[in-house]
């Protein structure tokens, strides 16, 4: 019998039960040489060993500041508790926690809001005395206990934003049997597992008692190293572009206002521009060449080529604020305005990359996604070539898709892509796609060239190949997550 089998059955010969953990403390050994000792100890029927499921929840950083200072609503209802105030003032109390408070609010019938004024309700005035269910299982679990009937108010809390993780875990037991202390009130004799020249000089190899190997016994698992499977998707997608004849776009993750949108005919006073939705960053960013700047600012003050404008004092200060791109769009008004039309058409162009919203996270929504940005620049492009290149991508992608008609900021004519799901058997929508309008084209360019355009999410996609269901995951560095993907093959 191995040494380490004698010092677990000898930690078990009281009769009682014990842990992996506890058993590797009493042998002072590492618990792999303890599971592995139960698992020979197991075969020969000296030890019964009972495995039992765990689930083991982490609090983040964000549930324990909750826990201190109270959730986003919890502290919208104190604010509101005694009269309705104003959404700006409850911005102001707030920060950027003001859109997590109204979600949760609108959710739980909390308050109303109405003419930019948030009001309480009869239910919000009822949780003025008790605790809001999220509150009450985040209390729960900082003290340790958990009610079984607890259990589906947990599994709601996990789907909140980043609050808390589940994590399974196996526990294992072990308990010598009557076969195992037979053995101990016989004695037991160490068997050597390796064959030295000292035992083979000496002769001592003679009076020794060699463990027997098991050929067929499982070895242990070897994980190479090998890129991460949301790099693999990337790499696949932009081995396809490159097929095609595009070139790549690159940029930084950090853009001004002006190419983020601007140059997109996005109006300065547009509320995809307020800090809900964007991340700005701290400082002022430059911008590019005079003409191309007065060219945007004319058609966003006074329009031109058909179009009105926007009608309003255009901001060069408002341009220069710096955000985290909300699109990899803005690469393609960069690339557009470096151009030369009379040298570089036909030009085609793609990129993948990193995007970031301001959105409430959840299983299908975060602050940050991958995008898949193509345009083609070409006088005789039209539509119908625009559907072309996003089917023969498609097709690559071992996807089925289809086109609807779609409204988007800046594309005329517009279409929604979206992909078939066939374990869902339904279509899920991928993103836009659709021709730069000449508020877009003409201050970039310089003339109305048509630019085919699209911009849809790649992260669905990864999902539904890697049968991931909850958004997050792809973010996470999850290390058993990591080892277990399989490999990028939809080609």
């Amino acid at each position: 019998m191995h040494k380490h089998e004698i010092k677990v059955l000898n930690a078990l010969k009281d009769g009682k039960k014990r842990e992996l953990c506890e058993l590797s403390k009493i042998t002072k050994l590492p618990e792999a040489s303890v599971s592995y000792a139960i698992s020979m100890l197991a075969e020969k029927k000296f030890v019964d060993i009972e495995e039992k499921e765990l689930t083991e929840i982490k609090l983040s950083d964000e549930a324990r500041e909750y826990i201190k200072k109270g959730f986003p609503e919890r502290r919208l209802l104190n604010l509101i508790k005694e009269k309705e105030i104003s959404l700006k003032q409850a911005r102001k109390e707030l920060g950027n926690e003001i859109q997590i408070a109204l979600t949760w609010a609108r959710k739980l019938n909390l308050a109303t809001i109405s003419s930019g004024k948030i009001k309480i309700t009869a239910t919000g005035r009822q949780f003025l005395k008790k605790s809001l269910p999220h509150e009450e299982m985040l209390f729960l679990i900082s003290k340790g206990k958990i009610p079984k009937d607890k259990i589906k108010a947990l599994k709601e809390l996990e789907k909140r934003a980043s609050l808390i993780e589940l994590k399974k875990r196996k526990k294992l037991f072990a308990k010598i049997t009557n076969a195992g202390l037979s053995v101990l009130k016989k004695g037991t004799r160490e068997e050597v597992s390796q064959l030295n020249t000292e035992m083979i000089k000496t002769g001592k190899w003679k009076n020794l008692v060699f463990r027997k190997y098991d050929v067929k016994a499982e070895a242990g698992s070897i994980y190479p190293g090998k890129r991460h499977f949301v790099r693999q998707a990337e790499d696949y997608a932009r081995k396809i572009w490159l097929e095609m004849g595009f070139k790549e776009m690159t940029g930084s993750l950090i853009q001004t206002a002006f190419w983020n949108f601007d140059a997109l005919f996005t109006a300065q006073d547009h509320p995809v521009r307020e800090m809900q939705d964007t991340f700005y960053v701290k400082g002022k960013g430059e911008l590019p060449k005079k003409e191309l700047v007065e060219r945007v600012k004319r058609m966003h003050e006074e329009g031109g080529h058909g179009s009105k404008g926007w009608n309003y004092k255009w901001s060069a200060d408002e341009a220069k604020k710096l955000v985290m791109r909300t699109h990899t769009t803005c690469l393609s008004a960069i690339t557009l305005a470096s151009l030369d039309i009379k040298k570089d058409l036909p030009a085609k162009y793609f990129a993948i990359g990193r995007c970031f919203r301001n959105e409430t996270v959840d299983w299908s929504h975060s602050f940050e996604f991958n995008q898949f940005e193509g345009i083609v620049v070409d006088k005789n492009a039209n539509f119908r070539h625009l559907l072309g290149y996003l089917k023969q991508f498609f097709k690559k992608m071992k996807l089925k898709a289809r086109f609807r008609p779609a409204y988007f900021p800046y594309t005329y004519f517009s279409t929604e892509m979206e992909i078939f799901h066939p374990a869902q058997k339904q279509w899920i929508e991928l993103g836009g796609a659709g021709i730069f309008r000449p508020e877009v084209v003409v201050p970039l360019l310089g003339e109305d060239i048509p630019v085919l355009a699209w911009g849809p999410g790649l992260d669905r996609i990864m999902m539904d190949y890697y049968k991931i269901n909850d958004l997050r995951e792809l973010y996470k560095n999850d290390i058993q997550k990591l080892r277990q993907s399989k490999k990028w093959l939809m080609g």
